[in-house]
């Protein structure tokens, strides 16, 4: 062995290594604790601070909701501090004795049932769509977002029908060309004949009105159609035996023919039998439900009627818009950012006003619209510009190669965008959609300046009621809106959360 060779004993430890402390531990509320709140000097300090602010907004909050609430009474008086003992805090007898205002507003007594029956259609429908491993979505999508609008419109309005898509797409088509007759011959009674711009108007106005007398002669045997179909016996089981026609031969023809059209003429026969067996059930052919004026709708029924219907169409209007702005026709790409940001530019109170006030005057003449469909046209393009924003800035987070991959293999531009662009446009901006969503629901709030009361106008109304006023009532009544609205923007946020990590788990290390 070398002399600078190490001995054997050299590496043999002759004591006991000392016993190392406890690892630290990081389950449990002490873990958490230590971990998350007190880990370091700063997180101690911003725990003290937010511990501070607590103590300082919650425990009055709840001393308010819970301690010194008044739980029971008939009137205002039970709400009073020299009648209750102590000092007051909320007066839920309030909520209590206005809650069927909050929730139907001055929807009839005797036909709530309809809402509470529209309500639980749309959980029914709605639940079993937000469970992911629950299968028919396509069917549920289907039914949710087409069936479900207008068998929920029967229910809340009322009303039967007197014809169906044929009667209805000659009657606006017609009133179209009328109008156009109409405005041109009052642009050229405005005309006149002096000066210079007199002839010109007076012109013009006869070719408008010309071009309005050829629309009407082109639309002539659609005219005769429906009346042929009014002046039958039952016009809404003819223009719906005429529409079903049309539609399942289209539907066959589109579908592929005699090849492959079975499934889509099935399809198509399927759907409107189902259409039959509504109206049949709700009586339509015969009047249906007696009407309930919009004007008599309120509370938390017209905002989830305004928030949900802006929500859902505000979605296909956004995509159509974010596609047209990317487009590479320049026509399309310019209305498409014209439109954007004509709404993005404008108060959502503006647009409420111009859907109520101008919207009547661009109709055709002899076509009304409600109020309440009003708002919800204006609420959808306003929310729909902002949505196409946000769509634009998932698809530009797109790679090109996706794209010039799909087209390599063939798929059409509609393909591509629906199978490959588009679903992962969607996925990179959960985030930005239900923030926008969000944001809408409270918006809707803004539909009182327009005299429909949603939840906070109702509220509104209710205070004015002198058998409940009290200097606790308004600070009740805003608590227990503002606890409606957390739960429902809560609700979305959580579930938006679910569906991101859902999507997003591949991504996963």
């Amino acid at each position: 062995m070398s002399e600078f060779a190490p001995s054997p004993s050299a590496f043999v430890r002759k004591e006991l290594v000392p016993e190392r402390a406890a690892p630290v531990g990081t389950t449990g509320l002490a873990g958490f604790l230590r971990t998350r709140l007190f880990n370091s000097p700063t997180n101690i300090l911003i725990t003290i601070v937010c511990a501070l602010l607590l103590w300082v907004l919650l425990v009055p909050a709840l001393q308010f909701l819970l301690v010194d609430a008044v739980w029971s009474g008939t009137d205002r008086k039970a709400c009073l501090a020299e009648n209750a003992g102590h000092a007051v805090g909320a007066c839920w007898p309030f909520i209590q004795a206005k809650l069927s205002q909050f929730v139907y507003g001055f929807y009839p007594d005797a036909e709530r049932w309809r809402v509470n029956l529209t309500f639980i259609l749309a959980a029914v429908l709605l639940l079993p769509l937000l469970i992911p491993r629950l299968p028919g979505k396509g069917l549920n999508a289907g039914l949710f977002f087409l069936a479900f609008p207008a068998v929920a419109f029967f229910l809340l309005h009322g009303g039967g029908l007197d014809g169906f898509a044929v009667s209805w797409i000659s009657a606006l088509l017609s009133g179209f060309a009328d109008s156009i007759g109409e405005g041109g011959s009052k642009l050229a009674a405005a005309g006149g004949s002096t000066g210079v711009i007199g002839p010109l108007l007076h012109l013009l106005g006869q070719l408008i009105a010309l071009v309005g007398t050829v629309l009407s002669w082109i639309l002539w045997p659609l005219t005769w159609l429906r009346q042929q179909i009014q002046a039958a016996g039952r016009p809404v089981w003819a223009d719906l035996a005429l529409t079903t026609v049309i539609v399942s031969l289209l539907m066959f023809i589109l579908g592929g023919g005699v090849r492959s059209g079975g499934r889509a003429l099935v399809t198509s026969l399927s759907t409107f039998a189902g259409i039959a067996l509504v109206i049949l059930a709700m009586g339509l052919d015969r009047g249906g439900l007696p009407i309930v004026d919009t004007r008599l709708w309120g509370g938390l029924l017209v905002t989830l009627v305004v928030s949900v219907t802006g929500i859902v169409t505000s979605m296909p209007v956004g995509i159509a818009l974010a596609l047209g702005r990317r487009s590479a026709i320049p026509l399309i790409r310019i209305f498409s950012i014209a439109f954007i940001e004509f709404w993005r530019g404008v108060p959502l109170i503006t647009v409420l006003f111009f859907a109520t006030y101008m919207l009547p005057l661009f109709v055709p003449t002899g076509f009304t619209i409600d109020g309440l469909m009003r708002a919800l046209i204006g609420i959808a393009l306003f929310a729909g510009a902002y949505q196409a924003e946000v769509v634009r800035g998932g698809l530009q987070a797109i790679p090109r190669g996706q794209g010039e991959a799909a087209n390599a293999l063939g798929l059409s531009w509609w393909k591509t965008t629906a199978l490959i662009v588009m679903p992962q446009a969607l996925r990179h901006v959960i985030p930005g959609l239900v923030n926008s969503f969000i944001a809408l629901f409270k918006d809707t709030s803004l539909v009182s300046i327009v005299a429909l009361f949603d939840l906070l106008g109702q509220l509104r109304a209710a205070f004015s009621d002198p058998v409940w006023s009290t200097p606790s009532t308004a600070f009740t009544g805003f608590a227990f809106t503002g606890l409606i609205y957390f739960v429902f923007c809560f609700g979305m946020s959580r579930y938006s959360l679910f569906v991101e990590n859902r999507l997003n788990a591949h991504r996963r290390n």
